[in-house]
Protein backbone atom coordinates (compact mmCIF):
# COMPACT_ATOMS: atom_id res chain seq x y z
CA UNK A 1 0.00 0.00 0.00
CA UNK A 2 1.34 3.44 -0.94
CA UNK A 3 1.29 6.34 1.54
CA UNK A 4 2.03 10.00 0.93
CA UNK A 5 4.61 11.89 2.95
CA UNK A 6 1.90 13.47 5.12
CA UNK A 7 0.24 10.10 5.72
CA UNK A 8 3.58 8.58 6.71
CA UNK A 9 4.04 11.40 9.19
CA UNK A 10 0.68 10.54 10.77
CA UNK A 11 1.61 6.85 10.81
CA UNK A 12 5.04 7.18 12.42
CA UNK A 13 5.23 10.37 14.54
CA UNK A 14 5.21 8.33 17.78
CA UNK A 15 8.23 6.15 16.96
CA UNK A 16 11.40 6.61 19.03
CA UNK A 17 13.43 7.23 15.89
CA UNK A 18 11.04 10.00 14.76
CA UNK A 19 11.90 13.59 15.78
CA UNK A 20 8.19 14.18 16.50
CA UNK A 21 8.22 11.50 19.19
CA UNK A 22 8.32 14.18 21.92
CA UNK A 23 4.72 15.29 21.30
CA UNK A 24 1.82 14.20 23.53
CA UNK A 25 -0.83 14.53 20.83
CA UNK A 26 -1.33 14.86 17.10
CA UNK A 27 -3.95 16.81 15.16
CA UNK A 28 -4.67 15.93 11.55
CA UNK A 29 -7.09 18.35 9.91
CA UNK A 30 -7.75 19.51 6.38
CA UNK A 31 -9.70 18.71 3.25
CA UNK A 32 -12.27 15.99 2.78
CA UNK A 33 -11.00 12.79 1.15
CA UNK A 34 -7.39 13.66 2.01
CA UNK A 35 -6.43 10.32 3.57
CA UNK A 36 -6.45 11.45 7.22
CA UNK A 37 -8.68 8.72 8.64
CA UNK A 38 -6.83 5.78 7.15
CA UNK A 39 -3.33 6.87 8.10
CA UNK A 40 -4.35 7.98 11.58
CA UNK A 41 -6.34 4.82 12.25
CA UNK A 42 -3.54 2.48 11.21
CA UNK A 43 -0.97 4.58 13.07
CA UNK A 44 -3.08 4.58 16.24
CA UNK A 45 -3.40 0.78 16.32
CA UNK A 46 0.27 0.25 15.46
CA UNK A 47 1.35 2.57 18.27
CA UNK A 48 -1.02 0.98 20.79
CA UNK A 49 -0.05 -2.60 19.96
CA UNK A 50 3.72 -2.02 19.76
CA UNK A 51 3.94 0.08 22.93
CA UNK A 52 1.37 -1.45 25.32
CA UNK A 53 -0.18 -4.70 26.43
CA UNK A 54 -3.17 -5.30 28.67
CA UNK A 55 -4.35 -1.68 28.36
CA UNK A 56 -7.55 0.02 27.29
CA UNK A 57 -7.95 2.55 24.47
CA UNK A 58 -10.88 4.51 23.03
CA UNK A 59 -12.08 5.14 19.49
CA UNK A 60 -14.49 8.08 19.50
CA UNK A 61 -16.75 9.56 16.85
CA UNK A 62 -19.90 11.65 16.95
CA UNK A 63 -21.74 8.33 17.30
CA UNK A 64 -20.66 4.73 17.81
CA UNK A 65 -22.33 3.94 14.49
CA UNK A 66 -20.14 6.60 12.91
CA UNK A 67 -17.00 4.92 14.30
CA UNK A 68 -18.11 1.61 12.82
CA UNK A 69 -18.92 3.24 9.49
CA UNK A 70 -15.97 5.64 9.09
CA UNK A 71 -13.01 4.05 10.86
CA UNK A 72 -13.38 0.28 11.20
CA UNK A 73 -14.05 -0.60 7.51
CA UNK A 74 -11.01 1.49 6.47
CA UNK A 75 -8.58 0.31 9.12
CA UNK A 76 -9.40 -3.25 10.20
CA UNK A 77 -8.76 -4.92 6.81
CA UNK A 78 -5.29 -3.33 6.73
CA UNK A 79 -4.55 -4.49 10.27
CA UNK A 80 -5.59 -8.05 9.47
CA UNK A 81 -3.27 -8.05 6.45
CA UNK A 82 -0.45 -7.11 8.82
CA UNK A 83 -1.24 -10.10 11.03
CA UNK A 84 -3.38 -8.46 13.72
CA UNK A 85 -6.10 -10.64 15.26
CA UNK A 86 -9.20 -8.47 15.76
CA UNK A 87 -12.31 -9.68 17.57
CA UNK A 88 -15.29 -7.36 17.87
CA UNK A 89 -17.70 -7.58 20.80
CA UNK A 90 -20.60 -5.66 19.28
CA UNK A 91 -22.80 -5.78 22.40
CA UNK A 92 -19.97 -4.24 24.44
CA UNK A 93 -18.83 -1.74 21.81
CA UNK A 94 -15.36 -3.22 22.19
CA UNK A 95 -12.57 -4.56 19.99
CA UNK A 96 -10.08 -7.08 21.34
CA UNK A 97 -6.84 -6.85 19.35
CA UNK A 98 -3.88 -9.22 19.57
CA UNK A 99 -0.49 -8.91 17.86
CA UNK A 100 3.03 -10.13 18.61
CA UNK A 101 2.09 -11.63 21.96
CA UNK A 102 0.35 -8.45 23.11
CA UNK A 103 -3.35 -7.88 23.58
CA UNK A 104 -5.34 -4.68 24.21
CA UNK A 105 -8.99 -3.60 24.30
CA UNK A 106 -10.38 -0.74 22.22
CA UNK A 107 -13.72 0.72 23.31
CA UNK A 108 -16.06 2.61 20.97
CA UNK A 109 -17.71 5.82 22.20
CA UNK A 110 -20.02 8.43 20.67
CA UNK A 111 -19.76 12.12 21.54
CA UNK A 112 -23.14 13.22 20.26
CA UNK A 113 -24.06 15.87 22.87
CA UNK A 114 -23.27 17.25 26.31
CA UNK A 115 -24.67 14.18 28.07
CA UNK A 116 -22.14 11.96 26.29
CA UNK A 117 -19.36 13.01 28.67
CA UNK A 118 -20.91 10.77 31.34
CA UNK A 119 -20.49 7.71 29.10
CA UNK A 120 -16.70 7.86 29.06
CA UNK A 121 -16.27 9.07 32.61
CA UNK A 122 -14.43 6.69 34.93
CA UNK A 123 -12.48 4.61 32.43
CA UNK A 124 -8.66 4.69 32.48
CA UNK A 125 -7.09 4.87 29.03
CA UNK A 126 -3.63 4.53 27.54
CA UNK A 127 -4.67 6.31 24.36
CA UNK A 128 -7.52 8.01 22.57
CA UNK A 129 -8.48 8.61 18.94
CA UNK A 130 -11.17 11.23 18.30
CA UNK A 131 -12.48 11.11 14.73
CA UNK A 132 -14.26 14.28 13.51
CA UNK A 133 -13.54 15.93 16.84
CA UNK A 134 -14.93 19.27 15.66
CA UNK A 135 -18.41 17.70 15.64
CA UNK A 136 -18.22 16.73 19.32
CA UNK A 137 -19.11 18.90 22.32
CA UNK A 138 -16.20 20.28 24.28
CA UNK A 139 -17.35 18.60 27.52
CA UNK A 140 -17.07 15.14 25.94
CA UNK A 141 -13.65 15.79 24.42
CA UNK A 142 -12.22 17.19 27.64
CA UNK A 143 -13.60 14.31 29.68
CA UNK A 144 -12.17 11.82 27.18
CA UNK A 145 -8.74 13.48 27.28
CA UNK A 146 -8.82 13.42 31.07
CA UNK A 147 -9.14 9.61 30.95
CA UNK A 148 -5.66 9.27 29.40
CA UNK A 149 -3.66 8.93 32.61
CA UNK A 150 -1.51 5.88 31.81
CA UNK A 151 2.21 6.79 31.49
CA UNK A 152 3.17 7.57 27.85
CA UNK A 153 -0.47 7.83 26.82
CA UNK A 154 -1.17 9.94 23.71
CA UNK A 155 -4.15 11.59 22.05
CA UNK A 156 -4.96 11.50 18.35
CA UNK A 157 -7.33 14.10 16.80
CA UNK A 158 -8.80 14.00 13.31
CA UNK A 159 -11.25 16.50 11.81
CA UNK A 160 -12.43 18.59 8.89
CA UNK A 161 -12.43 22.33 9.66
CA UNK A 162 -15.36 24.29 11.01
CA UNK A 163 -15.50 28.06 11.67
CA UNK A 164 -12.53 30.02 13.05
CA UNK A 165 -14.35 30.63 16.35
CA UNK A 166 -14.86 26.91 16.96
CA UNK A 167 -13.66 25.92 20.43
CA UNK A 168 -11.32 23.17 19.11
CA UNK A 169 -9.58 25.54 16.74
CA UNK A 170 -9.15 28.13 19.48
CA UNK A 171 -8.18 25.75 22.30
CA UNK A 172 -6.02 23.24 20.44
CA UNK A 173 -4.87 24.39 17.02
CA UNK A 174 -4.11 27.92 18.17
CA UNK A 175 -2.38 26.58 21.29
CA UNK A 176 -0.23 23.81 19.80
CA UNK A 177 2.91 24.67 21.74
CA UNK A 178 1.07 24.93 25.03
CA UNK A 179 -0.60 21.56 24.38
CA UNK A 180 2.68 19.96 23.15
CA UNK A 181 0.80 18.89 20.06
CA UNK A 182 1.96 17.97 16.54
CA UNK A 183 -0.14 19.55 13.78
CA UNK A 184 -0.48 17.96 10.33
CA UNK A 185 -2.58 19.75 7.72
CA UNK A 186 -3.88 17.57 4.87
CA UNK A 187 -5.03 18.45 1.36
CA UNK A 188 -6.42 16.15 -1.32
CA UNK A 189 -2.92 15.95 -2.79
CA UNK A 190 -1.90 14.02 0.34
CA UNK A 191 -4.17 11.12 -0.62
CA UNK A 192 -2.45 8.98 -3.29
CA UNK A 193 -5.62 6.92 -3.64
CA UNK A 194 -7.57 9.88 -4.98
CA UNK A 195 -7.44 10.28 -8.75
CA UNK A 196 -6.89 13.61 -10.45
CA UNK A 197 -10.33 13.34 -12.02
CA UNK A 198 -11.99 13.05 -8.59
CA UNK A 199 -9.97 15.98 -7.27
CA UNK A 200 -11.14 18.13 -10.18
CA UNK A 201 -14.71 17.07 -9.47
CA UNK A 202 -14.40 18.35 -5.88
CA UNK A 203 -12.95 21.58 -7.27
CA UNK A 204 -16.10 22.05 -9.31
CA UNK A 205 -18.52 21.00 -6.58
CA UNK A 206 -17.79 23.77 -4.09
CA UNK A 207 -17.28 27.51 -4.09
CA UNK A 208 -16.72 30.28 -1.58
CA UNK A 209 -16.36 29.32 2.07
CA UNK A 210 -17.32 25.71 1.41
CA UNK A 211 -14.52 25.41 -1.12
CA UNK A 212 -12.09 26.81 1.46
CA UNK A 213 -13.27 24.30 4.07
CA UNK A 214 -13.79 21.11 2.12
CA UNK A 215 -11.19 21.43 -0.62
CA UNK A 216 -8.51 23.68 0.90
CA UNK A 217 -9.17 22.48 4.45
CA UNK A 218 -9.24 25.92 6.06
CA UNK A 219 -11.01 27.04 9.24
CA UNK A 220 -13.26 29.69 7.71
CA UNK A 221 -16.82 30.80 8.30
CA UNK A 222 -19.41 29.02 6.18
CA UNK A 223 -22.45 30.45 4.46
CA UNK A 224 -25.70 30.46 6.38
CA UNK A 225 -24.55 32.68 9.24
CA UNK A 226 -27.22 35.08 10.43
CA UNK A 227 -24.74 37.99 10.48
CA UNK A 228 -22.75 36.83 7.46
CA UNK A 229 -21.57 40.39 6.70
CA UNK A 230 -19.69 40.60 10.00
CA UNK A 231 -15.90 40.73 9.62
CA UNK A 232 -12.96 40.85 12.01
CA UNK A 233 -12.23 44.45 10.96
CA UNK A 234 -15.50 45.50 12.60
CA UNK A 235 -14.20 44.51 16.06
CA UNK A 236 -12.81 47.47 18.01
CA UNK A 237 -11.12 48.13 21.36
CA UNK A 238 -13.41 49.62 24.01
CA UNK A 239 -13.50 53.41 24.35
CA UNK A 240 -11.76 55.01 27.31
CA UNK A 241 -14.97 56.67 28.53
CA UNK A 242 -18.70 56.31 27.90
CA UNK A 243 -21.61 58.67 28.50
CA UNK A 244 -24.28 56.07 29.25
CA UNK A 245 -24.46 52.40 30.26
CA UNK A 246 -26.84 49.46 29.89
CA UNK A 247 -26.59 45.73 30.57
CA UNK A 248 -28.44 43.11 28.52
CA UNK A 249 -29.08 39.57 29.79
CA UNK A 250 -29.97 36.21 28.35
CA UNK A 251 -30.70 34.12 31.41
CA UNK A 252 -29.93 30.39 31.61
CA UNK A 253 -29.64 27.70 34.25
CA UNK A 254 -29.04 24.53 32.23
CA UNK A 255 -28.26 26.60 29.13
CA UNK A 256 -25.53 29.27 29.22
CA UNK A 257 -26.22 32.71 30.69
CA UNK A 258 -24.85 35.72 28.81
CA UNK A 259 -24.67 39.35 29.98
CA UNK A 260 -23.40 42.26 27.86
CA UNK A 261 -22.20 45.64 29.17
CA UNK A 262 -23.01 48.40 26.64
CA UNK A 263 -21.51 51.89 26.69
CA UNK A 264 -22.40 54.91 24.55
CA UNK A 265 -19.50 56.91 23.12
CA UNK A 266 -19.69 59.41 20.26
CA UNK A 267 -23.12 58.20 19.16
CA UNK A 268 -21.96 54.57 18.97
CA UNK A 269 -22.91 51.76 21.36
CA UNK A 270 -19.99 49.51 22.30
CA UNK A 271 -20.25 46.05 23.86
CA UNK A 272 -17.43 46.87 26.25
CA UNK A 273 -17.40 43.69 28.34
CA UNK A 274 -19.41 40.54 28.95
CA UNK A 275 -20.14 37.76 31.39
CA UNK A 276 -20.78 34.24 30.06
CA UNK A 277 -21.39 31.14 32.17
CA UNK A 278 -22.01 27.65 30.78
CA UNK A 279 -23.19 25.39 33.59
CA UNK A 280 -22.70 22.23 31.53
CA UNK A 281 -19.10 23.12 30.81
CA UNK A 282 -18.39 24.22 34.38
CA UNK A 283 -20.24 21.31 35.98
CA UNK A 284 -22.39 23.43 38.31
CA UNK A 285 -25.55 25.50 38.00
CA UNK A 286 -25.69 28.96 39.54
CA UNK A 287 -28.55 30.49 41.51
CA UNK A 288 -30.38 33.70 40.68
CA UNK A 289 -28.49 35.39 43.51
CA UNK A 290 -25.12 34.29 42.11
CA UNK A 291 -26.06 35.60 38.67
CA UNK A 292 -27.15 38.88 40.26
CA UNK A 293 -23.73 39.07 41.95
CA UNK A 294 -22.06 38.47 38.57
CA UNK A 295 -24.14 41.22 36.99
CA UNK A 296 -23.10 43.63 39.74
CA UNK A 297 -19.45 42.74 39.16
CA UNK A 298 -19.88 43.34 35.42
CA UNK A 299 -21.42 46.76 36.15
CA UNK A 300 -18.31 47.59 38.16
CA UNK A 301 -19.86 50.54 39.98
CA UNK A 302 -21.00 52.25 36.76
CA UNK A 303 -24.33 54.09 36.64
CA UNK A 304 -26.42 51.55 34.71
CA UNK A 305 -29.49 53.16 33.14
CA UNK A 306 -31.35 49.86 32.90
CA UNK A 307 -30.86 46.12 32.77
CA UNK A 308 -32.61 44.53 29.78
CA UNK A 309 -33.50 40.92 30.61
CA UNK A 310 -34.87 37.88 28.82
CA UNK A 311 -38.64 38.34 29.41
CA UNK A 312 -39.09 34.69 30.39
CA UNK A 313 -36.65 34.96 33.32
CA UNK A 314 -39.29 35.93 35.89
CA UNK A 315 -37.44 34.84 39.02
CA UNK A 316 -34.19 36.53 37.96
CA UNK A 317 -36.05 39.74 37.12
CA UNK A 318 -37.59 39.74 40.59
CA UNK A 319 -34.19 39.26 42.27
CA UNK A 320 -32.74 42.18 40.29
CA UNK A 321 -35.65 44.47 41.11
CA UNK A 322 -35.35 43.68 44.82
CA UNK A 323 -31.70 44.69 44.61
CA UNK A 324 -32.66 48.05 43.19
CA UNK A 325 -31.90 47.62 39.49
CA UNK A 326 -34.06 49.32 36.88
CA UNK A 327 -35.18 46.27 34.89
CA UNK A 328 -36.76 46.27 31.45
CA UNK A 329 -38.10 43.13 29.84
CA UNK A 330 -36.46 42.59 26.48
CA UNK A 331 -38.52 42.67 23.30
CA UNK A 332 -38.45 39.12 22.01
CA UNK A 333 -39.63 39.18 18.41
CA UNK A 334 -36.70 37.23 17.00
CA UNK A 335 -36.82 38.24 13.33
CA UNK A 336 -37.41 41.95 13.89
CA UNK A 337 -34.74 41.90 16.60
CA UNK A 338 -32.23 40.32 14.22
CA UNK A 339 -33.09 42.88 11.55
CA UNK A 340 -32.59 45.76 13.95
CA UNK A 341 -29.32 44.31 15.27
CA UNK A 342 -28.03 43.74 11.73
CA UNK A 343 -28.91 47.30 10.74
CA UNK A 344 -27.00 48.72 13.73
CA UNK A 345 -23.96 46.49 13.17
CA UNK A 346 -23.79 47.32 9.46
CA UNK A 347 -24.08 51.05 10.09
CA UNK A 348 -21.42 51.00 12.79
CA UNK A 349 -23.83 52.18 15.47
CA UNK A 350 -23.36 48.91 17.37
CA UNK A 351 -19.78 47.72 17.88
CA UNK A 352 -18.41 44.56 19.48
CA UNK A 353 -15.18 45.02 21.42
CA UNK A 354 -12.25 42.65 21.27
CA UNK A 355 -12.64 41.40 24.85
CA UNK A 356 -16.11 39.96 24.21
CA UNK A 357 -14.82 36.55 23.17
CA UNK A 358 -18.02 34.54 23.60
CA UNK A 359 -20.10 37.05 21.66
CA UNK A 360 -17.52 37.02 18.86
CA UNK A 361 -17.44 33.22 18.92
CA UNK A 362 -21.21 33.02 18.57
CA UNK A 363 -21.19 35.57 15.73
CA UNK A 364 -19.28 32.99 13.67
CA UNK A 365 -21.61 30.12 14.61
CA UNK A 366 -25.09 31.66 14.83
CA UNK A 367 -26.87 30.31 11.75
CA UNK A 368 -30.19 29.98 9.98
CA UNK A 369 -31.94 26.63 10.28
CA UNK A 370 -34.61 26.82 7.58
CA UNK A 371 -36.91 29.47 6.24
CA UNK A 372 -37.04 32.34 8.73
CA UNK A 373 -35.94 30.39 11.80
CA UNK A 374 -32.54 30.29 13.45
CA UNK A 375 -30.83 27.33 15.03
CA UNK A 376 -31.27 27.15 18.79
CA UNK A 377 -27.57 26.83 19.46
CA UNK A 378 -24.71 29.31 19.88
CA UNK A 379 -27.42 31.91 20.51
CA UNK A 380 -27.04 33.14 24.10
CA UNK A 381 -24.83 36.20 23.54
CA UNK A 382 -26.78 36.68 20.30
CA UNK A 383 -30.03 36.85 22.27
CA UNK A 384 -28.74 39.32 24.87
CA UNK A 385 -27.39 41.54 22.05
CA UNK A 386 -30.74 41.32 20.26
CA UNK A 387 -32.67 42.25 23.43
CA UNK A 388 -30.52 45.37 23.78
CA UNK A 389 -30.86 46.43 20.15
CA UNK A 390 -34.60 45.74 19.93
CA UNK A 391 -35.52 47.26 23.29
CA UNK A 392 -33.19 50.23 23.81
CA UNK A 393 -32.38 51.10 20.19
CA UNK A 394 -35.81 50.28 18.84
CA UNK A 395 -36.19 52.71 15.94
CA UNK A 396 -37.57 50.92 12.87
CA UNK A 397 -34.84 49.69 10.55
CA UNK A 398 -34.83 50.39 6.79
CA UNK A 399 -36.68 47.86 4.65
CA UNK A 400 -33.62 47.29 2.46
CA UNK A 401 -31.46 46.24 5.42
CA UNK A 402 -34.21 44.02 6.80
CA UNK A 403 -34.47 42.17 3.50
CA UNK A 404 -30.68 41.73 3.41
CA UNK A 405 -30.68 39.51 6.48
CA UNK A 406 -33.99 37.66 6.15
CA UNK A 407 -33.37 34.03 5.23
CA UNK A 408 -36.33 33.73 2.89
CA UNK A 409 -35.09 36.63 0.78
CA UNK A 410 -31.50 35.46 0.45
Amino acid sequence: MTFSEKQRAALTWWMLSNPNHRYDAVICDGAVRSGKTLSMGIGFFLWAMLCFSGKRFALCGKTVRGVRRNILPEVLPQLRRLGFLVTEKVSENRLSVAFGGRENDFYLFGGRDESSAALIQGITLAGLLLDEVALMPRSFVEQACARCSVPDSRIWFNCNPEGPQHWFYREWIQKLQLRNCLYLHFTMADNPGLSERVRLRYDRMYSGAFYDRYVRGLWVSAEGRVYDFFRAEMVKPPPAQCEKWYISCDYGTVNPASFGLWGLHGGVWYRVAEYYYDSRREGRQKTDAEYADALEALAGGRAISAVVVDPSAASFIEVLRRRGWNVRKGKNDVLSGIRRTADLLRSGKLVLCDGCVDCLREMELYAWASGDTVRKEHDHAMDDMRYFAATILSEPSPVLTARAVTRGDR
